[in-house]
């Protein structure tokens, strides 16, 4: 019998410069545990990293015991959490939702609200904002996968999310992740 998984969730964050992966993936790999997933973006000035670490449980321990001296070898700071593999309850449908608008306060809010009413889970967003071509108006993006529920009808869902993004003035697709 294959022994059970053990995971652990690290957060990192710091100010942004060449090496952190580099030198974060080799102190995880020297500990003999495997990075299942992960997220890393710049934000500002600082890079933030979220990282889904697999591995035995003694071997995760000694990566938990090992973050505080990590921390300040790297300038870094580091969350770890122990966490278990995602279980999937019911039967979820991916899809993606994307949105461009003018640049304004409250889109995420809005966007997050109009899914949580309906009980679609967020599982991943992605937003940037950036000048618009020849005008420079400020213009913002979003990305967004969400887990629909397989009993909800999507023909509604759409026609209520277009409805509500037209409210808002907000160019939106929904569709399904291939």
């Amino acid at each position: 019998m294959p022994a059970k998984k053990s995971f652990l969730v690290i957060s990192a964050l710091g100010k942004d410069r060449p090496g952190i992966v580099d030198r974060l993936s080799k102190v995880i790999f020297d500990h003999n545990c495997n990075i299942s997933d992960s997220r890393m973006t710049v934000l500002g000035g600082e890079f933030a990293i979220l990282l889904m670490i697999e591995g035995n449980w003694n071997t995760l321990a000694k990566l938990e015991a090992a973050c505080p001296a990590l921390e300040q070898q790297l300038g870094l700071t580091i969350i770890a959490k122990r966490t278990d593999e995602r279980t999937r309850g019911p039967a979820f449908l991916p899809y993606g939702v994307d949105v461009v608008a003018l640049d304004h306060p409250g889109i995420v809010h809005h966007l997050a609200s109009f899914f949580s009413r309906r009980n679609i889970n967020i599982e991943d967003m992605a937003t940037s904002s950036y000048a618009a071509a020849h005008t420079g108006t400020p213009m913002f993006s979003v990305h967004i996968v969400v887990g629909i529920p397989s009993d909800v009808h999507i023909a509604t869902l759409r026609d209520e999310f277009m409805d509500f993004c037209d409210s808002l003035n907000l160019d939106a697709v929904l569709e399904p992740i291939k």
